[in-house]
């Protein structure tokens, strides 16, 4: 088989390796590309930010015992803007402790409520699983009964028939026959009728 002179370029160790390292680069800028575009925007639109209008605000946190407010309360933002201003009066922070301790008061007795609520359900759960129980034993209790019956009447009946085989088989000895016998109930029917 003779080769032809490009596919014999296209074997060459330096057109492999750049082909590969243009692979690698393709599946890194897919991989890498996406989280850089998004950093990379999010550096522009704070420094677009950084140069809005808006006066930086000045905050001393580091004395602030309103930062252990436990999270979630409604009037987190009132806090922020209350944080020890030397031109926040004393009343001021008064209301918002109050603000406060009204708000815990509120959402403690929404927690009891609901408390009671899952109590009340839970109450009424175990007693509906009582009458369910009690169902069940009433019904294999009965079930029980039903199969006692049975076997008494099973016993009664093979009884009956070893009774019924003993009263045939005397009545054969003594010259019974089946066919006549029938006949002569029919004859004394029929006479006791007229």
């Amino acid at each position: 088989m003779a080769m032809t002179h490009t596919s014999v370029g296209l074997c060459r160790p330096a057109v492999l390796k750049a082909g590969l390292a243009v692979i690698a680069m393709c599946i890194a800028g897919y991989i890498l590309g996406p989280p850089l575009y998004w950093h990379f925007m999010e550096g522009l639109a704070a420094v677009s930010r950084s140069s809005s209008s808006c006066p930086s605000c000045v905050c001393d946190c580091s004395s602030q015992p309103i930062l252990s407010i436990p999270l979630g309360l409604s009037n987190t933002s009132f806090a922020d803007c209350a944080k020890h201003d030397p031109e926040v009066s004393e009343d001021t922070e008064k209301n918002f402790a109050e603000l406060l301790a009204e708000e815990l008061k509120i959402r403690e007795a929404e927690a009891l409520e609901n408390q009671r609520r899952a109590d009340m359900a839970l109450l009424e759960a175990k007693k509906v699983t009582s009458q369910y129980l009690k169902e069940a034993d009433k019904c294999n209790s009965g079930m029980e009964t039903c199969e006692e019956a049975r076997e008494k009447s099973e016993t009664a009946l093979a009884a009956q028939k070893r009774l019924t085989a003993l009263w045939e088989s005397r009545a054969r000895q003594k010259g019974w026959k089946e066919g006549v016998a029938k006949s002569h109930v029919q004859t004394q029917g029929n006479l006791q009728t007229v």
